[in-house]
C-alpha cells in the first residue's frame, strides 16, 4: 500500500497504513501521487495561510494509487546534472541563480570550492549573553536553521549537521540552562574539515558530551564506563571490535575530566589529576601501560576497523544507502592513508565514479531538516525558519534533541505514514503564508532536473496555477530523493 490517500475511514487510518514505507514504494509512486493528490486538495486551505491541523480529512479525500516502477532515468551523464546532485547531497539545496554559479564552476572546481572554504562563523544566537548563559532550544534551532540558509558556505553547515548526528548530545539530559549544547554545535563546524583525531580529543573533552555520557562525573575510585562504551560501539570502531573489559579500562583510562567553571574560563574540560585513575597499568584495544585520554584515542586511531565504521557511515549519509564493499575499503585505505583528513575523505567521496554512477542518482532520501530548508530555498522564503522548528517533531528530527546516542537513521527510516503527512502539511504551510511564489517551470529543471515519474508529470499536466504545481512537485519523490 502506499502512504496516502486511501479514501478510508478515518477510525481505521492508522491501523491500515504501514509502520514504515520503502524505498521502493517511495520510487514507485505511492508518495508522488498519493502524496501529490493529498497536497493539491490542501491547496484551499494553503491559500488561506491555515494549513490543516489534522491529516485525516486529506486522507479521506484522495483516492488511492498503487505503487509502480520508477520511470525516470539517470541524467549524470551530462555534468549539470552531476553539479546539482552535488549540490543536493552536499549543501541544502540551490536556487537558480546559484546553481547557475555552479555551473560556471564546473564540477571539480566545485567540489575544491566546497571542500577548501573555511565554515563561516554563524551570527550569535539571540538572547544569549557574551559570557555564556543557555537560551532554550527553540531559539537555538530557529538560530541554527537560519545559518542553513544563510550561510556562505552550506557544505561546512552539512557536515555539521552530519557530525551533530553522529556525536550526539540532546538537550534533555544537556540542559539549556548553560551554553554547552551552543559551544557543541560551533566546535562541530569548527572542526567540521579537519582530523578525525582531533575531533575525538575534543569531542571527548567537550562539556555537552561529558554531561551527556557522564564523563564529567567519573572518577579513578568511581569510573563511569557510559562514555567510553558509545566512544568505541557508536563514534569509532564499531560493536564486536572491543571487549567488556575494554570498555573499563577505556572509562578508567579517561577518569578525571570535570566541566569547565567560570574561574576556568574555558569552553572544554578540565583535568583534575586528583580525580584520575592511579590504580596502575592498563590494558586497553592490546596496549599495556599509563594509558590516559590520549593513549586512548591513539589506540582507537590504530584500529583497522576506525577507517572503515566512519566511512560506511559517511557514504550511506552522501552515496547510496547499498555501498559495494570494494568501494569501502578503497576509501578507508585513502582515510588511513592521509591519517584521518576529513577533507581528504570527501573529496574522495565526490570524486569517485560511485558518487556519479547511473545507480547513485535519487538512491539517498533526504532527512527532514534538509527537506524543509530545500523547500524554504527552493521558494526562496528564507523567513519561515519558525515553520521548520514547529514541524520538526512530527518529521523526526529535532535538532539538539536526537532519539538517543546512536543518532537518527538514514533514508529508509525517515519515512512512514506519519512523516509523510508531517511533510505535507509542512509545505501546505510554507505556500500558505507566501503571497508570491518563483515561476513553478524553473523547479522541473532547478529541483527535478527534468526527470519526473509518469505520476508526477500526470499531476503537473493537470495543475491549473503555479501554487498547485509547486505543491505537487514538492512533495513529489523526485524532490523527497536526493
Amino acid at each position: 500500500m502506499g502512504v496516502v490517500g486511501w479514501g478510508l475511514d478515518p477510525a481505521r487510518i492508522q491501523d491500515l497504513l504501514p509502520r514504515r514505507v520503502t524505498r521502493r514504494l517511495v520510487i514507485g509512486g505511492a508518495l508522488a501521487a498519493g502524496g501529490a493528490i493529498t497536497a493539491a486538495r490542501l491547496l484551499a486551505q494553503a491559500r488561506s495561510g491555515t494549513a490543516p491541523a489534522t491529516s485525516v480529512a486529506a486522507h479521506k479525500a484522495a483516492a488511492p494509487v498503487a505503487p509502480q516502477a520508477a520511470d525516470w532515468t539517470s541524467p549524470l551523464a551530462a555534468e549539470t546534472a552531476r553539479i546539482t546532485q552535488l549540490v543536493r547531497r552536499a549543501t541544502f539545496g540551490a536556487g537558480p541563480d546559484e546553481l547557475e554559479s555552479a555551473f560556471q564552476l564546473g564540477y571539480q572546481k566545485l567540489v575544491d570550492k566546497l571542500i577548501e572554504t573555511p565554515p563561516a562563523e554563524p551570527p550569535p544566537v539571540p538572547g544569549m549573553g557574551a559570557n555564556g548563559g543557555g537560551v532554550d532550544v527553540g531559539t537555538l534551532q530557529k538560530w541554527w536553521v537560519d545559518q542553513m540558509l544563510s550561510t556562505p558556505t552550506p557544505f561546512g553547515e552539512r557536515m555539521t549537521l552530519f557530525w551533530h548526528g553522529h556525536f550526539t548530545s540532546d538537550s534533555t539530559k544537556v540542559g539549556t540552562d548553560q551554553p554547552y549544547l551552543h559551544w557543541q554545535n560551533l566546535t562541530w563546524r569548527r572542526m567540521a574539515l579537519t582530523d578525525l583525531g582531533s575531533m575525538l580529543m575534543q569531542v571527548t573533552t567537550d562539556p555537552a558530551m561529558m554531561v551527556y555520557l557522564d564523563l564529567g562525573t567519573s572518577t579513578g575510585k568511581a569510573p563511569n564506563e557510559n562514555y567510553s562504551r558509545e566512544l568505541m560501539e557508536l563514534f569509532t570502531i564499531g560493536a564486536g571490535n572491543f571487549t567488556e573489559a575494554d570498555v573499563r579500562a577505556g572509562a578508567k583510562a579517561m577518569a578525571g575530566w570535570r566541566l569547565p567553571t567560570t574561574m576556568d574560563n574555558s569552553k572544554v574540560g578540565v583535568f583534575d589529576k586528583r580525580r584520575a585513575y592511579t590504580g596502575g597499568p592498563l590494558t586497553f584495544l592490546g596496549r599495556t601501560g599509563q594509558i590516559d585520554t590520549k593513549g586512548v584515542i591513539d589506540a582507537l586511531l590504530a584500529t583497522p576497523s576506525l577507517a572503515t565504521q566512519i566511512v560506511t557511515k559517511v557514504v550511506h549519509h552522501f552515496v547510496t544507502p547499498s555501498p559495494q564493499a570494494l568501494y569501502i575499503q578503497r576509501l578507508a585505505d585513502e582515510f588511513r592513508t592521509s591519517k584521518y583528513d576529513v577533507k581528504t575523505l570527501m573529496r574522495s567521496v565526490f570524486l569517485s565514479p560511485e558518487f556519479i554512477s547511473d545507480q547513485s542518482y535519487r538512491s539517498l532520501i533526504k532527512s527532514p531538516t534538509e527537506y524543509m530548508v530545500s523547500v524554504l530555498k527552493a521558494v526562496k522564503a528564507p523567513q519561515l525558519t519558525q515553520p521548520v522548528v514547529d514541524a520538526a517533531q512530527n518529521m523526526g528530527q529535532m535538532l539538539f534533541d536526537p532519539p538517543d546516542v546512536g543518532g537518527w537513521p538514514d533514508n529508509d527510516g525517515w519515512i512512514s505514514s506519519n512523516t509523510v503527512m508531517a511533510r505535507v502539511n509542512f509545505v501546505s504551510t510554507v505556500l500558505g503564508r507566501l503571497r508570491s511564489l518563483p515561476p513553478a517551470k524553473d523547479a522541473l529543471q532547478t529541483h527535478l532536473d527534468g526527470q519526473l515519474g509518469a505520476g508526477t508529470a500526470k499531476l503537473l499536466s493537470q495543475a491549473t496555477d503555479d501554487r498547485t504545481r509547486w505543491m505537487v512537485a514538492l512533495m513529489s519523490p523526485e524532490f523527497t530523493l536526493k
